[in-house]
């Protein structure tokens, strides 16, 4: 069977709800067992972990702050000694609020923010379980970008700084580990409305989907199966790439 992950622990940050729920639910149906990460709401947390139950997958949920080293440290000890292995699959996806905003309204805490959610945290994460995929000669690294970086957002610089700085992170990582058996590569979501959206205005989603070449609105399945093809075998020989999911909406 293609993109199976039977035997395979993965680790999604931020995945009791929006895109990260999407991409573990695409991981776990091809066989990996998957570690839920999350930080707030627990109750919702709960009601997650639970739809993967009913999905037939293998899932545990543990709450970490995943900007934090000590949490980390913590949280990737406990998933190893319940799944009996080690973290071989890692989507570093947890993300903070995302306001847009004319560069004169932010502040110089927002702007690290941003970089302790998307360069930061995948750092910290990976110096956490890279020791068990070298180990085992296998591994795969999948960053959560985003398409404002090749659209050249304006009134977002923080988050597009960010993700810009992301993706050369994981072009030097690809770099460095392409010799271990490890890939790192990137899936950039377009605008693609989870509960995070469900306030914004319907005139900013009208004037987006007006760009959608496709003429549909992506879903997080859209997105988890983007990542399934990067953590699967099938991808072996594809490292510091990037892959954008948007419909078409790319000028490159």
């Amino acid at each position: 069977m293609a993109f199976d992950l039977s035997g395979h622990i993965a680790l999604v940050t931020g995945s009791t709800t929006g895109l990260g729920k999407g991409i573990a639910l695409s991981l776990g149906r091809a066989g990996a067992k998957v570690a839920l990460n999350y930080y707030n709401n627990s109750e919702r947390a709960e009601r997650a972990l639970q739809e993967f139950k009913d999905a037939g997958i293998d899932a545990r949920l543990y709450r970490a702050n995943v900007v934090d080293p000590d949490s980390i440290g913590t949280m990737v000890t406990q998933i190893e000694n319940d799944f009996g292995g080690c973290i071989d699959i890692l989507v570093p996806n947890a993300t903070p609020d995302q306001p847009h905003m004319p560069i004169e309204e932010y502040d110089a805490e927002f702007y690290q923010q941003m970089y302790d959610f998307f360069v930061k945290s995948p750092f910290l994460l990976t110096q956490a379980i890279l020791p068990g995929m070298k180990e085992k000669g296998w591994g795969r690294i999948v960053n959560l970008g985003s398409e404002v970086y090749q659209l050249s957002v304006g009134n977002f610089s923080p988050y597009v700084a960010a993700k810009g700085g992301q993706t050369g992170w994981t072009r030097s990582m690809a770099t460095e580990l392409a010799a271990t058996g490890i890939t790192v590569n990137i899936v950039a979501p377009g605008w693609i409305p989870t509960e995070r959206h469900e306030n914004d205005p319907q005139e900013e989603k009208d004037a987006y989907f007006a760009n959608i070449k496709m003429g549909r609105w992506g879903t997080p399945k859209d997105v988890g199966d983007a990542v399934l093809y990067f953590a699967s075998e099938e991808a072996s020989f594809v490292t510091g790439q990037t892959l954008c999911v948007n419909g078409g909406n790319s000028p490159w």
